[in-house]
């Protein structure tokens, strides 16, 4: 399998997942529609997030809900598609079209889009 070495370290993609924006994040942007936050265009328009009150609602419902935990591994690609394949990972689109789960949450975040498409730009 080809090389998917990220140029992030480990502790700023976890940080980023907590305290950055669903334009950054696909945890995020997932957690935050299902949570019924309204995502937003922001910016140029091209960038969607859950804007300032709504991402603050998110970053506190992760720090009261979320956990991380890691293994070393030499290789993480493999163990990711083992274990996707293998356990019943509902939020995980990639790699995942199996998961039951994985029609209703691409759907869910597609209506997010179109929704925020429709709305003007937020400051």
């Amino acid at each position: 399998m080809a090389n998917r070495t990220s140029t992030q370290n480990l502790r700023k993609r976890v940080r980023y997942h907590y305290r950055g924006n669903a334009a950054g994040s696909t945890l995020r942007l997932t957690l935050g529609c299902l949570l019924g936050l309204e995502l937003r265009r922001v910016g140029s328009g091209k960038r969607m997030t859950f804007g300032k009150a709504g991402e603050a609602t998110l970053s506190q419902w992760m720090a009261d809900n979320a956990r991380v935990c890691w293994i070393e591994q030499s290789e993480p690609w493999d163990l990711e598609s083992q274990l996707i394949s293998q356990l019943d990972l509902p939020l995980n689109l990639d790699q995942n079209r199996h998961n039951a789960f994985h029609s209703c949450l691409k759907e869910l975040r597609a209506q997010a889009r179109q929704r925020a498409r429709e709305l003007p730009i937020s400051s």
